[in-house]
């Protein structure tokens, strides 16, 4: 398929749609403007030069545009500290490193928000024997699962976090390959609150992935000790060709530097390898790409709403990261909508995604994504586990402009079938 073999009707069905997000674009943009702001403030206020995109090789020491950096990431989520680093493969690596800051041996990591995203599960023992996780060093792990409406269940982990052996607690922001919504930063701060009550002293991790700079405030602002994500997702903007990083208190910041390099070393060394004016320019921005994501998620949810097909969020729904559930219903509608996807990116348009047992799942996963950066999650991109209910998870777009032709591919791909 090319973007030239969209059919007519999709292009009517377009304009239908458009006209029933602009009430939802106009937020967004709000959001974006704001987050902007806060963005620039940073910038200017750790006084950002030339000098700092220069970079440093071997060890790294005395890097200023690495340090500079992690000081404008902590200013920006509201922080201690922050440790940005290239040397997070992605976001499964610096989550798993924030979730070692939290407890020790013979202490209990409790999830709340249910279970934890698929790779995840690995890194903390749930799933395996695998080397080095969680449960390997000793650290128990203990779950609170969402209400049936997929609220957070504050009864039961008032009931659960008042164990006086849980001393790390885990919240989960987006969806994952979960059918669930994903939780606001006033959820989240309530869920702080909750746990606060009955057990001060625990320390609390939220997984921010796929959530940054979609709201104005972040889980640091409300209650949050540590958050973790990917640079290849929102707070890279698009730009970062890889990386993670992690902001919060000072003292977690610090251990979960140690997982990253070694104890005693911690985030002192890392060398920047001429990458820096790439990080600083994905953050900056990352406001903007994050609201084009989201432009075209509830582009997305509309023209699905033309074919009749169940989505999630809906297009006036309140969205607290990038992700789009599109409840397809059979392995093959799944393939279609990612071919079409596929065919609507600039990078290996020609390609034919099909299910594949990619490491860390317990099934064939379908993935499309032509994109710059490889894996990138912040560029246009569909992908689902192979399994009931049959759902695609979209995300991304650099471009509003771009993510609308690409739904529309996929939608051309479907009414071909």
């Amino acid at each position: 398929m090319k973007i030239t073999d969209i059919r007519p009707e999709v292009y009517e069905m377009a304009a239908r749609a458009e006209l029933r997000c602009t009430t939802r674009f106009a937020e967004i943009d709000r959001v974006a403007e704001s987050n902007t702001r806060k963005v620039m403030e940073a910038f200017q206020a750790q006084k950002v030069s030339d000098s700092c995109f220069g970079g440093t090789t071997g060890y790294g020491y005395d890097d200023l545009g690495r340090e500079t950096l992690d000081r404008i990431y902590a200013q920006v989520f509201d922080a201690e500290a922050a440790l940005v680093r290239l040397g997070f493969v992605n976001g499964t690596h610096a989550l798993t490193a924030a979730m070692f800051s939290l407890s020790k041996p013979g202490e209990t990591v409790l999830a709340v928000t249910g279970m934890p995203y698929d790779t995840l599960r690995s890194a903390i023992g749930i799933n395996g024997e695998h080397f080095g996780s969680l449960k390997f060093y000793g650290i128990h792990y203990a779950q609170v699962d969402l209400t049936e409406k997929g609220d957070p269940d504050y009864k039961a982990i008032r009931a659960a976090a008042a164990d006086p052996k849980v001393t790390g607690v885990m919240i989960q922001r987006s969806r994952g390959y979960e059918d669930r919504r994903a939780l606001t930063v006033e959820e989240i701060g309530r869920i702080c609150n909750t746990v606060r009550q009955v057990n001060p002293g625990a320390h609390i991790m939220v997984d921010n992935c796929y959530g940054e700079f979609t709201d104005v405030i972040e889980p640091t602002q409300v209650g949050a000790d540590i958050i973790a994500g990917s640079l290849i997702k929102n707070p890279g903007g698009g730009i970062a060709p890889t990386g993670g990083y992690i902001a919060g208190k000072a003292e977690l910041v610090e251990r979960a530097a140690m997982r990253l390099t070694t104890p005693g070393i911690g985030g002192e060394c890392g060398s920047t390898l001429g990458n820096n004016r790439l990080l600083y320019q994905g953050f900056f921005m990352a406001p903007h790409i994050v609201a084009q994501a989201l432009k075209t998620a509830v582009f997305c949810a509309a023209m699905m709403e033309e074919l009749g097909i169940e989505t999630s969020p809906g297009v006036q729904e309140k969205r607290s990261d990038i992700i789009q559930i599109v409840k397809l219903g059979s392995p093959e509608r799944m393939k279609r909508f990612c071919l079409g996807i596929q065919s609507g990116a600039p990078v290996d348009s020609y390609v034919t995604p099909e299910p594949w047992p990619m490491p860390g799942y317990d099934c064939p996963v379908i993935m499309a994504a032509g994109a710059f950066v490889q894996g990138s999650s912040i560029e246009l991109s569909a992908d689902g586990p192979i399994r009931e209910p049959y759902s695609v998870y979209m995300q991304g777009s650099l471009t509003y402009e771009s993510g609308k032709l690409g739904v529309m591919m996929a939608v051309s791909a479907m009414l071909d079938e």
